[in-house]
């Protein structure tokens, strides 16, 4: 093609192009707003989560009627392990290493009971006799991160309940496996705090969240000009 060849050419969209690149412009520019509105949500509820984190524990109440307002927050409270009765989230791995985290209920003394996740137990110690130091008697007061667990998603396996073998926190159902009569609706993370013989290991909670909206807002704005650029090229027709 010769440049005079080029010179002639003239800006002359089609009915059909227009009308599908204004629809591709505008579904694309809807998405990188969408973006924009989640960055800004996922913003609020991270700095939501880190001044709950931050602000002094919470004693426990005897019940809890809004346990939203609970998740993430610092508390503490006071009872008596049932090490008994331990229950086993599997497939939970630490440095690389697979293991299971061990719940356990804590009994206290107005009869509520509240399940404890103690932390992180290798596979080869989580039967309780393999760290008896661990299991701590008597009165006991733990300080950790009030959790509402997440619900399972599609792939996660269903939970074994005769065999006491979780795959997800299922609150009710593991104060049911656990003989429970009065449970609070939410779970205790435990801290960093070390225990007796080194376990389980605490301090697992984590309140980061991705934040990666402005990344996908600004790919699809670049889209929607790349759109924009091909269709002015399209449309440049000989005269």
């Amino acid at each position: 093609m010769s440049i005079n060849d080029t010179a002639r050419r003239r800006f002359r969209p089609g009915w059909g192009l227009s009308a599908a690149a204004l629809v591709g412009v505008a579904v694309l520019l809807s998405l990188g707003t969408w973006q924009i509105e989640r960055m800004h949500w996922k913003r609020a509820l991270i700095a939501e989560r880190a001044a709950r984190l931050g602000a002094p524990p919470l004693v426990l109440p005897a019940s809890v009627a809004d346990p939203q307002s609970f998740d993430f927050r610092r508390v503490q409270a006071t009872g008596r392990f049932l090490n008994d009765r331990e229950l086993y989230l599997a497939n939970r791995v630490r440095g690389g290493q697979p293991g299971y985290h061990v719940v356990t209920p804590l009994l206290r003394a107005d009869g509520s009971a509240v399940l404890v996740n103690r932390g992180w137990v290798p596979i080869d110690r989580k039967l309780p006799q393999s760290r008896a130091e661990g299991l701590i008697e008597g009165q006991a007061s733990i300080t950790g991160t009030a959790r509402l667990p997440a619900p399972p998603g599609i792939f996660t396996p269903k939970n074994q309940e005769e065999g006491n073998f979780w795959f997800s926190a299922d609150l009710p159902a593991m104060a049911r496996a656990a003989k429970l009569a009065n449970t609070l609706p939410v779970l205790i993370e435990a801290g960093p705090a070390p225990n007796p013989g080194g376990l389980p290991v605490g301090g697992f909670s984590d309140a980061a969240l991705p934040d990666n909206h402005l990344q996908y807002a600004l790919t699809w704005y670049a889209l929607a000009i790349a759109l924009v650029v091909i269709y002015v090229l399209r449309s440049m027709k000989a005269e």
